[in-house]
């Protein structure tokens, strides 16, 4: 039910429904992370940070939990440190998921170990073109200078993902 929820994006009907979810059934790993990746969506960081930790805490091999965490404290806080640890344990833990690539690459770039992140995003890209895989890389691109290459990388994804909101939010900043 909640999938259909986020699919419709009535994410705060998700985020609701999860939660009660959780109540009932806290130490549900699936439960705790859908619940935290809808917490996301309505701005409830605390909420998210606390789920993963949890999760974490439950199984520390987690590793998407790992990543949406570090993920979440590199886009959205100053916490780059901390984020980038714990995205380097997911890496560990599977090192050849383009979406932990992805994060990884972000995290550098904000970092500013630009060049190491650019390498990390095309990687992730080039295994998997997902639109906020294409999001990243052509940021890190724009900010280098290369932004035909960019553009090119965001309207090509566009064609094939035209409704992802990251990806059109990036463009649209960028058109400006």
């Amino acid at each position: 039910e909640a999938n259909v929820l986020r699919e419709a994006t009535a994410y705060k009907d998700a985020f609701d429904l999860l939660g009660q979810a959780v109540e009932k059934l806290p130490n549900v790993p699936e439960l705790l992370y859908d619940y935290a990746m809808a917490a996301e969506k309505v701005d409830r960081l605390d909420v998210l940070e606390s789920n993963l930790r949890k999760l974490i805490a439950l199984k520390p091999d987690h590793a998407h939990a790992l990543n949406a965490l570090g993920y979440t404290l590199a886009d959205r806080t100053d916490r780059l440190q901390e984020a980038h640890q714990l995205i380097d344990q997911a890496l560990k833990l599977s090192p050849d998921d383009p979406f932990i690539q992805d994060s990884m690459g972000w995290v550098l770039y904000r970092l500013g170990r630009v060049d190491e992140g650019r390498a990390y995003l095309e990687r992730a890209f080039k295994s998997r073109p997902d639109p906020e895989i294409a999001a990243h890389l052509g940021e890190v691109l724009w900010m280098q200078g290369r932004r035909d290459e960019a553009q090119r990388i965001w309207q090509d994804t566009l064609k094939e993902h035209p409704g992802n909101e990251v990806l059109q939010g990036v463009i649209k900043k960028h058109a400006q």
